[in-house]
């Protein structure tokens, strides 16, 4: 999330959207795509002795100095799946928390947000597909979940079945495609992450309205699409399923320094969206959830903090725990409410944000 990972999320993982082109006229490029030169905070007159605190309202606002574009797919840094989360019995737990013999979907599923939570699914026990603009990197996770998973379970008797599927979210015959060929290959699908999803920092004024609609047929439009898709599947076998919807702590707050009203207004209607289908669906025994990050570590929002360190010391001064989320701190979340753990819980929004919204 650019608000939940700065850029999601996939940055939300993976950009899940044919990807329009910005103006360039409010940004420079490259590394220096982020700045703040502006923001009173950092202002030096502000440091200087004679003037120790900030204006008024300065921690509370928004900074139209600092825009962020989404970057084009040779600049997204590539994830690795988790280390050492394997094995079966590991450990002793309720069994209602397995995933065994289900199979389960992730968009945006091969870098950030969505790969990790992919990986989480398939540690429980289901089979996979994850579904990504990038095939090619999604084949290449595929093979490294299934291996990392060998390794972490040498004596496993059962190896999970994980594919690799394109979709463009935003496009309905794209997602219906995308549906039948997961089908094909896995027989059926029993839950459904939307982790597909982008964010973009720009003043409010200075965003382009088709900008604007991209970013929402990505977000709201693909997440409603999958969900359909996949609900009518589930009806026509008469079978129970969970979806999770990956909404954002944006969209019950307002992210400061960092303006992004476009952003924050898409992840408001992915959390409803899953309130109201979850009301719509409950008599077919379809569950619906939200979860909602908040600021998390991902490869993508570790290289732009890099660059603003100043960046990461504002954000993590609102948080309680006083420290941003790491990706894998979402697969026990998402685990517990795709899984039958669960079945009594649904319309949920599940806040990951190290208490930032309580604040």
């Amino acid at each position: 999330m650019l608000s939940r990972n700065l850029l999601r999320t996939s940055a939300r993982a993976a950009g899940s959207a044919t990807r329009a082109t910005l103006p360039r006229t409010t940004a420079p490029a490259g590394a220096a795509f982020l700045h703040n030169n502006n923001n009173p905070l950092n202002n030096a007159d502000n440091k200087d002795k004679k003037h120790p605190s900030p204006p008024p309202g300065a921690f509370a606002r928004t900074d139209d100095s600092i825009t962020v574009e989404y970057p084009e797919e040779d600049k997204m840094p590539a994830s690795a799946p988790v280390q050492g989360r394997g094995g079966f019995h590991m450990k002793r737990t309720l069994a209602s928390f397995s995933l065994e013999g289900r199979v389960g979907v992730v968009t945006g599923g091969a870098r950030g947000l969505g790969l990790v939570m992919g990986q989480g699914m398939v540690i429980s026990g289901a089979n996979l597909a994850i579904v990504d603009m990038n095939k090619e990197e999604a084949e290449r996770q595929a093979v490294e979940l299934v291996e990392v998973f060998r390794n972490e379970n040498p004596g496993a008797t059962r190896v999970p079945k994980v594919t690799a599927h394109y979709a463009d979210v935003s496009d309905a015959d794209s997602v219906q495609g995308c549906i039948e060929d997961i089908i094909k290959e896995h027989g059926k699908i029993d839950h459904l992450v939307t982790s597909a999803g982008f964010t973009e920092n720009y003043n409010a004024v200075d965003y382009p309205i088709d900008r604007m609609r991209k970013l929402w047929s990505v977000n709201v439009d693909g997440t409603y699409l999958f969900a359909i898709t996949v609900a009518k599947h589930l009806m026509a076998r008469k079978a129970h399923g969970s979806m999770v919807f990956i909404g954002s702590m944006s969209g019950s707050i307002v992210n400061v320094p960092q303006p992004q009203a476009p952003y924050n207004t898409a992840k408001a209607a992915v959390r409803h969206l899953a309130a109201s289908l979850a009301v719509e669906w409950a008599h077919a025994g379809i569950r619906v959830n939200c979860i909602s990050p908040g600021y998390m570590l991902t490869a993508l929002t570790e290289k732009i903090l890099d660059e603003n360190p100043d960046l990461k010391k504002q954000w993590t001064s609102l948080i309680p725990q006083g420290k941003m989320g790491q990706p894998a701190d979402l697969m026990g979340p998402l685990t517990f409410l795709l899984s039958d753990a669960a079945q009594y819980v649904t319309g949920a929004d599940l806040r990951v944000d190290g208490g930032y919204t309580l604040t």
